[in-house]
């Protein structure tokens, strides 16, 4: 702990601050520290004489050995530190009995800083300085407080207090102002105005007023000499440890002489006492009554309040509920526990003082304030019960509407599925049939957006299961596609059976196989094919043009037909097949695989290469008779003349 001029730092030279030498910092170190082992001694010797034991001339020699050490321990600690070496000659025995010492101040509390037995042992004064300054600050200066403050603080304001009126006296710190004296006088004079007259002393003999205050501090008050006039008055920066370890003997010896003060303390203490419990109970009652009063309008608001019936409005009134268990219940919650911390500081305070406990007005005591507050809470439950069912009703209502919407919409779907597959008759009755179902599919549409709607607010109310209906918005969207798909597919099959109806040069197997052909490009189910489209299915026929008269061929389609419909198709293919399959040609192609014989065997079909599957349907379809060696001979002429029979006649 330095002292406020610092040695180490600057000195005063005629009333300024100037820098110092290094010669001069090692001269003020050095003797600070011969003041300091004088009065340390000294302050030990008072502890070691008051029991009996003759005392110290040198800390580095007398506390060597271990054996004072522990003689003061158990002094100051009102203790016996159990057996040690009384007489010890080795080195080991002395830092045996150093160490246990060392061991009793650090289990006090007292922290000691690079200080070991080998230190006291070897005589290091700067260590063993610190160490005992540790323990008078423990012993002497640690109880010492004042307005809050403790330890040199509270010392320092104990001697600026007292020191106040005397307007010589200026106490600013534990080192130059008590150098002449004055200080001394008048901490004697504030409490014992008959052992020195202050008015009368000379202000200027600093020696005399010091040497005075030591006399009458001794002789009167008790309190000995620990330090000399020159450590005082000789010195510019007298040493702080040592001044105030000196000083400390002062307040504790006009502690107990201070009982006026403690009486009116003691009185002011009650008053004070006495004031601070009539605000807390004030204020105890008047938190409570305001507690109570919101609770209870809190229930009132609740019990005021009702539902319009909708997913919105109860969700509404469900965030609300959260909030209020968010913020006000939590200030709720924090002032019930603040307002019973209040109470029982009150109670706690008249007890320790032995006064009569205080007794809440009617209706305002801890037990009134938990009975209100379990009505809160079954009030809160109760609303949160309310809101509970009103929101579960209205998603169950919210999943019959969807359901019942759904059902209703796939049944009508299901009923026009199933006159779909029920048209019959004539061809033109059948479009006719067909195209009434088609008018009907747009207000299915609407129907769907009313059900798309359902489920929106079925998805905003978080109902994500519906035990009424198996079906989704999605299934029923994929099942409008596919009847309306179906319905188109119908229609435009019908069409192409009409058109198929007309067409009397071409086959029913060409008609299938064109037909199936048609369908299979038209990708977008449009009963039209663009060019591309076109162009792929007449290259799965076989029939392949190049690029600039397939867009002649396409543009005078959509010129005749406005579009590649099936019509158009099927007439583009009788126009080309015309030129291709005539009976005729038909006659020629049989001879030509016959070598001229007015029959064809199997063999004859193999070597030209013709696909098995027509082979087998050639061989069941055309007459036939087993040669001399039981092989069969097909009569493609007259089967011919059975399959062109116009042709035939």
């Amino acid at each position: 702990m330095d002292a406020i001029y610092s040695p180490n730092r600057m000195s005063w030279g005629n009333g300024l601050l100037s820098p110092l030498s290094p010669t001069t910092i090692d001269s003020l170190e050095a003797r600070s520290r011969d003041v300091q082992e004088r009065t340390f001694c000294k302050w030990l010797n008072t502890k070691l004489e008051g029991h009996g034991y003759p005392p110290m001339t040198s800390l580095v020699r007398d506390l060597s050995d271990g054996v004072r050490l522990i003689q003061l321990m158990e002094i100051m600690g009102d203790t016996s530190l159990g057996r040690y070496n009384k007489a010890p000659r080795m080195r080991v025995q002395k830092a045996e009995n150093v160490n246990k010492a060392l061991e009793f101040i650090t289990s006090r509390g007292v922290k000691l800083t690079n200080i070991g037995p080998e230190d006291i042992i070897d005589g290091n004064l700067k260590l063993i300085l610190g160490m005992i300054w540790t323990l008078i600050l423990r012993f002497t200066i640690a109880d010492i407080s004042e307005e809050g403050l403790s330890a040199k603080e509270g010392l320092l304001l104990w001697c600026q207090r007292k020191t106040a009126p005397y307007k010589e006296c200026d106490v600013q710190d534990f080192s130059y102002s008590w150098s002449d004296g004055l200080a001394l006088c008048a901490l004697i004079h504030c409490h014992r105005p008959d052992l020195i007259d202050y008015d009368k002393l000379d202000k200027t003999d600093r020696h005399g007023n010091t040497r005075l205050a030591f006399q009458v501090a001794q002789e009167h008050l008790g309190i000995p000499q620990l330090l000399e006039v020159a450590d005082l008055c000789d010195t510019q920066h007298p040493d702080e440890r040592s001044v105030m370890t000196y000083v400390a003997g002062y307040f504790h010896a006009f502690s107990s002489m201070e009982q006026t003060e403690t009486v009116s303390r003691r009185v002011d203490k009650f008053a004070e006492l006495m004031q601070s419990v009539w605000t807390s109970r004030n204020d105890y009652e008047s938190r409570v009554r305001e507690l109570l009063r919101s609770m209870s309008d809190m229930r009132a608001v609740w019990a005021a309040k009702s539902f319009v019936g909708t997913y919105a409005d109860a969700l509404q009134h469900q965030q609300s509920l959260q909030t209020y268990k968010q913020t006000t219940k939590r200030t709720w919650v924090t002032e019930k526990q603040d307002v019973a911390t209040l109470f029982g500081n009150v109670q706690t305070k008249l007890k320790t003082y032995g006064l009569r406990e205080y007794v809440p007005p009617a209706g305002l005591s801890l037990a009134d304030v938990d009975k209100a507050w379990n009505e809160l809470l079954q009030g809160e439950a109760a609303r949160s019960r309310a809101i509970n069912a009103e929101i579960r009703q209205i998603k169950d209502n919210l999943r019959h509407r969807f359901a019942d919407l759904a059902n209703n919409f796939e049944k009508r779907l299901r009923l026009m599925s199933s006159e779909l597959v029920a048209i019959e008759g004539p061809l033109e009755e059948q479009l006719e049939q067909a195209r009434l179902l088609q008018a009907r599919i747009p207000p299915f549409s609407e129907t769907l957006e009313a059900v798309i709607a359902a489920e929106d607010e079925c998805r905003a109310a978080n109902v994500d299961e519906n035990d009424y209906t198996v079906f989704t918005v999605e299934d029923l969207r994929f099942e409008l596609e596919l009847v309306t798909g179906s319905i188109a597919k119908k229609l435009a099959f019908i069409d192409n059976q009409i058109v198929s109806r007309n067409m009397t040069n071409l086959t029913p197997a060409q008609l299938e196989q064109f037909e199936s052909t048609f369908r299979y490009f038209d990708k977008d189910e449009s009963n039209t094919l663009n060019q591309s489209e076109m162009s792929a299915a007449l290259a799965s026929l076989g029939i392949v043009y190049s690029d600039e008269d397939m867009d002649l061929i396409y543009d005078q389609l959509v010129e005749d037909y406005g579009a590649v419909t099936f019509e158009a198709f099927i007439n583009l293919l009788v126009d080309i097949m015309e030129d291709q399959t005539s009976p005729a040609q038909l006659r020629d192609s049989f001879r030509g695989i016959a070598g001229d014989k007015p029959y064809v065997t199997e063999l004859d079909l193999r070597v030209a290469h013709l696909p098995a599957g027509a082979i087998e349907f050639l061989r069941q379809a055309m007459p036939s008779k087993s040669n001399d060696i039981g092989e069969p001979e097909y009569d493609y002429e007259r089967w011919l003349d059975e399959v062109f029979e116009q042709d035939a006649q």
